[in-house]
C-alpha cells in the first residue's frame, strides 16, 4: 500500500530555563497504509514529542516544531490553519494517550463522552451516536455496553477506562491511530488483553497505527516495522523481526539484552545500558551514545554517524561501526 504518513527531517525544540532543549533532531521515516509501527526508546528519546507534533498539539510558546515535513495522505499538516487540522485531529488521526482518567472527563458519562464525539466528528443525531456508541464499547469488548454508557469514568477499571479512549479513537474511522504507551499504566494481564485487541481491530478496520513505548516486547508481537529513538534521533529502523535477530546499534542491543525470554529463562543474564542518558540541552557535535557505548572511537565524538542501509533497503541505521555491531565483534578486542 503507498504512505499514508511521511515525515521528512522533522526538528522540535523546547525552550527551557537553562537554554534550549533539542527534543527531534531531523528525523524522517514513512508509515504505509495498514501497516503497525512500533517506536521505541528510553524516556526523553523523543518518541511522545514526534508524535504530539504529528496531531500539531506541541504546548506553544515554550515548544516549537522548527522544521521539517508532516505529509499526511500528500498534505503537509505544518502548513494547515488551525481549523484545517481540528478537522484531521481526531477524525482522520486519532490518538489515544497513555493515562486514560486524565483524558476522560471525571464529570461526564462513559456514554455523553463517546455520543459527544460522534455528533462532532460524523454528524449523527443523538440518537443514532447513542446506539453507535454502545456498538463501540462492544466492539472493544466492554459488557453490557448500554449500562456502561452511564458509568462516570471512575467507576471504571484502568483496562476499561482504555478500551473506552480505544472506542472513542475509532469513532470516526480514522485513517491513522497513534497510540502513546497505552499500557504503561496497566498490569501485564490488561496489557496483553489491550494488544491483542488492537491487533484484532487493525485487521478489522485495516487501521494504521503508530504504537510508541519503551517495552520491546510488546512490539515485537505487535508492529510490523520499528524505529529505535535516541536522544531525538532515529538511530536503527527496520523490519521488526530483522531488528530482533540481527540489532545494528549499540543501543538496540542494549534494548534487546534487557528484555526479558522465555526461551532463556534461568541462562541468560539481563544486561543494563551504561552510563545516563544524555542532556538534550547540551548535544555534543557527535553520536549523543557514544559516552554509553563500548564500541566508542575517536570520530564517534566528532559527527554525527550518516544514515547506512544494513542488509537491505528496510534496514537503516546511525552508527559507525554498525557492521561490527550486527556480527557480535567487539573492536576493541
Amino acid at each position: 500500500m503507498p504512505d499514508l504518513l511521511e515525515i521528512r527531517d522533522l526538528r522540535v525544540g523546547f525552550q527551557a530555563e537553562g537554554g534550549r532543549v533539542a527534543a527531534v533532531n531531523g528525523i524522517s521515516y514513512s508509515v504505509r497504509g495498514g501497516e503497525i509501527l512500533g517506536v521505541v526508546g528510553e524516556s526523553g528519546s523523543g518518541k511522545s514529542v514526534h508524535a504530539l507534533s504529528i496531531m500539531r498539539l506541541i504546548p506553544a510558546p515554550a515548544g516549537r516544531i522548527e522544521s521539517g515535513e508532516i505529509r499526511f495522505e500528500e498534505r503537509d499538516l505544518l502548513s494547515l490553519d488551525e481549523d484545517a487540522m481540528r478537522a484531521i485531529r481526531g477524525k482522520d488521526i486519532a490518538m489515544i494517550f497513555q493515562d486514560p482518567i486524565s483524558s476522560l472527563n471525571p464529570v461526564y458519562t462513559i456514554g455523553f463522552q463517546v455520543i459527544e464525539t460522534l455528533r462532532l466528528h460524523l454528524g449523527m443525531s443523538r440518537i443514532g451516536a447513542a446506539e453507535r456508541a454502545a456498538e463501540l464499547l462492544t466492539l472493544v469488548g466492554i459488557p453490557d455496553a448500554k449500562e456502561r454508557l452511564r458509568n462516570y469514568p471512575h467507576q471504571l477499571s484502568g483496562g476499561m477506562r482504555q478500551r473506552v479512549m480505544i472506542a472513542m479513537a475509532i469513532a470516526s474511522n480514522p485513517k491513522l491511530i497513534i497510540a502513546d504507551e497505552p499500557t504503561t499504566a496497566l498490569d501485564v494481564t490488561i496489557q496483553a488483553q489491550i494488544v491483542e485487541l488492537i491487533k484484532r481491530l487493525q485487521k478489522e478496520l485495516k487501521l494504521t497505527v503508530i504504537w510508541i513505548s519503551h517495552d520491546l516486547g510488546i512490539i515485537a508481537g505487535l508492529a510490523q516495522t520499528v524505529n529505535v529513538m535516541y536522544a531525538g534521533y532515529i538511530v536503527e529502523r527496520g523490519p521488526v523481526r530483522e531488528i530482533y535477530k540481527t540489532p545494528c546499534h549499540p543501543y538496540t542491543v542494549g534494548l534487546l539484552g534487557s528484555v526479558p525470554r522465555l526461551d532463556e529463562m534461568g541462562h541468560g543474564k539481563l544486561v543494563s545500558i551504561p552510563g545516563r542518558p544524555p542532556d538534550m540541552m547540551r548535544l555534543a557535535s557527535g553520536c549523543p551514545f557514544a559516552p554509553r557505548c563500548t564500541y566508542v572511537e575517536d570520530r564517534c565524538f566528532a559527527q554525527m554517524p550518516p544514515v547506512a542501509l544494513a542488509g537491505n533497503d528496510a534496514h537503516t541505521v546511525r552508527c559507525w561501526n554498525w557492521e561490527s555491531v550486527a556480527l557480535g565483534e567487539h573492536p576493541h578486542g
